[in-house]
């Protein structure tokens, strides 16, 4: 088990709050993270120092919680005649 130092850049001002000499820094795994202390903005930085952004929460990349169940007064509409679906008449 591996003990990660953080420490403080200073006159690094945060990209959030613009609060000078708050942010601090921080290597896991050879990857440098930076947390701001004042807001608690944080982010991952590339092999340039350019802010890595997260991925954005959408409707496909966030697991919903419970599905919600179909609702059973629901019926499918058919907005064209389709003559393989003609039920037969009784």
């Amino acid at each position: 088990m591996s003990i990660t130092t953080k420490r403080f850049i200073a006159g690094a001002v945060c990209p959030a709050c613009s609060e000078m000499d708050t942010i601090k820094m921080w290597d896991e795994d050879g990857v440098p993270h930076r947390e701001c202390v004042s807001c608690g903005y944080a982010d991952t930085l590339d092999e340039r120092g350019n802010s890595v952004p997260k991925e954005l929460p959408t409707r496909v990349n966030v697991s919903a919680l419970k599905p919600k169940a179909a609702d059973p007064k629901v019926k499918a509409v058919q907005f064209f005649p389709n003559p393989k679906l003609n039920k037969p008449k009784e």
